[in-house]
């Protein structure tokens, strides 16, 4: 039996597999072929779920190689490259992770669901222990969040043990645990569902040291039956508890006086690592926070502010050209001193000046830099917060003293681009196969941005819509912009803090050049979706990024014919 193939979107390919074993080994071979240069450029990540792969791709040069949008001849180049992986993936060299010994985790019997699922099983305490230290499980794939692995092999008799019906607000580290055919581990403390029978002291995963997770897709373990009943298991440091302000020294720093409503850094976001469970992160936004950088006079991936709805109040201790970009010209209330000053421009700041960031009057966010970057401890790759799992220092708060790099050339001016609607959003069907109608419905309806959106994704509501089901599906990768369709028929729209992996059908996914739109999405605004093809999708990216090259203009201070 071949591989099934289908975009998912124009930034990422499904590739569905005859089983997990084989999902295994054609992730294994994308990863060699990228560490060995063989990969085409721009693949940026593989993701393995329930006998399927995601392989994403890092725009825009892999997701546009060729300009052209009459033909999908570039589709029909990844559709090959990955085929060839699917037809050769049985390699003399196999499977990197299934060559690894069995991972060996001591585990404490004394989980608080331990007698009841006991007795689903028709056993004892004893007994659960027993038959999950004689099974050899395998690390399924890892998602839900860092490091958690779903291991597969339970004894028939555990397989069967359902999740719980109510779910508890929060799981300690380290806590074993069975529902629905697996067994997990969960690496930090979170809220949860399934059924914990016990414990172990290792640490799953570690964002201070590289390779981060301990286990990987297509690893095998064994919980070993360990009588050290006084040893509690290994609670990250800070989990569950405000964090202390951040400590910057010397003149380059920024201290916040006022955090705003939600401010977070960000810079380009994670990638190589939604393998192990990790988000990508980076901005909702991404063309306004490129565009700040460039006025700033950093790289685009250079860490910035991103600001929502409205910003903060920051106070220099060195002198700084800043830029902030929103939406759109004049979608920022911006201030020096309580002066105003102007949004999508280089503002010089002098040493002790205050600028404050007021409301976002269009769009949703809006992203400040500073020449030289903000500068923070990088985790797991990245200066970016997620909201999901944690990772990075979170939302600014009052009393923080944020660093900045050496001091950039800024830019002279941004030149007026075309105006965004964001009340229509283009978008690919699929991957997953919905009927004909559920299509039909998300594009007649008008939806609406819910209040209980984040930066996780957007919940979206009809007065009159709901979308019908769709197939079930096996857990699959997940990408920015996935439109998955829960069992209320209510869409949600992800953004950059997804889950790396959904067990929710996806109905169609938004095109990579409209995902700036859709990061501008505020609670109460009106959405329409508009279907499109990859091509059109493709030659989309081309003129985002032709616009985007042109727009920053000159250097700082403006004169003429610069």
């Amino acid at each position: 039996m071949s591989s099934e193939i289908t975009a998912f979107g124009d930034r990422a390919w499904l590739v569905v597999t005859e089983d997990l074993a084989a999902a295994h080994r054609i992730a294994d071979a994308v990863g060699r072929a990228v560490e060995e240069h063989t990969a085409p450029p721009g693949v940026a990540d593989a993701t393995v779920g329930m006998a399927n792969v995601v392989v994403q791709l890092d725009p825009p040069s892999a997701v546009a190689p060729d300009r052209s949008a009459s033909t999908d001849a570039d589709g029909d180049a990844w559709r090959d490259w990955l085929s060839g992986l699917s037809a050769h993936r049985a390699t003399a060299r196999g499977n990197r992770a299934r060559a690894r010994p069995p991972v060996d985790v001591p585990t404490v019997y004394d989980g608080p669901d331990l007698d009841e699922v006991a007795s689903l099983a028709g056993t004892d305490g004893a007994g659960v222990a027993e038959l999950l230290g004689q099974a050899e499980l395998h690390v399924a794939f890892i998602g839900f969040s860092p490091g958690f692995p779903y291991l597969v092999g339970l004894p028939d008799v555990l397989a069967r043990v359902p999740r719980r019906s109510s779910p508890r607000t929060e799981v300690p580290a380290g806590s074993v645990a069975l529902a629905g055919g697996f067994a997990g581990i969960y690496p930090q403390a979170t809220p949860g569902g399934w059924r914990v029978v016990g414990r172990t002291p290792l640490r799953l995963f570690d964002p201070k040291s590289a390779p981060f997770a301990l286990l990987r897709s297509g690893d095998r373990v064994r919980l070993r039956a360990d009588d050290s009943r006084g040893r509690r298991s290994a609670r990250p440091s800070g989990a569950g508890s405000p964090r202390k302000p951040l400590t910057a020294r010397g003149a380059r720093v920024v201290e916040v006086l006022d955090p705003g409503l939600f401010t977070t850094v960000q810079d380009a976001g994670r990638t190589g690592v939604a393998g192990i469970g990790v988000p990508s992160a980076g901005p909702c936004d991404p063309g306004a926070m490129r565009l700040a950088n460039r006025l700033a006079g950093n790289d685009d991936g250079a860490a910035a502010l991103e600001i929502t709805a409205a910003g903060p109040r920051l106070r220099f201790g060195a002198a700084a050209h800043v830029a902030v970009v929103g939406a759109a010209p004049e979608a920022v209330e911006v201030s020096v001193d309580g002066h105003p000053a102007g949004d999508s421009t280089p503002v010089p700041i002098e040493a002790g000046q205050t600028l404050a960031v007021g409301r976002v009057t269009e769009g949703f966010r809006a992203y400040l830099a500073v020449g030289g970057g903000f500068s923070l401890p990088s985790v797991v790759g990245s200066r970016s917060s997620d909201v999901l799992c944690g990772l990075g220092p979170g939302a600014l708060v009052a009393g923080d003293r944020v660093a900045v790099g050496p001091p950039a050339r800024p830019r002279g001016s941004l030149r007026a681009g075309a105006r965004t609607d964001r009340s229509t959003v283009r978008v690919i069907p699929g991957p997953h196969p919905f009927p004909a109608e559920a299509t039909e419905a998300l594009v007649a309806a008008t939806w609406t941005v819910s209040a209980a959106s984040s930066r996780i994704g957007i919940r979206l509501e009809s007065a009159t819509r709901r979308l019908p089901p769709g197939p079930a599906v096996p857990s699959t990768g997940m990408v920015t912009g996935a439109i998955q369709v829960p069992p209320d028929g209510r869409p949600i729209v992800l953004l950059p803090d997804h889950a790396t992996v959904g067990g929710y059908p996806v109905v169609a996914t938004v095109i990579g050049a409209d995902l700036g739109a859709l990061g501008q999405l505020a609670p109460g605004d009106a959405v329409r979706f508009v279907l499109v093809d990859r091509p059109a999708a493709v030659a989309a990216a081309w003129r985002q990024e032709d616009a985007l090259a042109s727009r920053v203009q000159g250097w700082y201070p403006t004169r003429p014919a610069t």
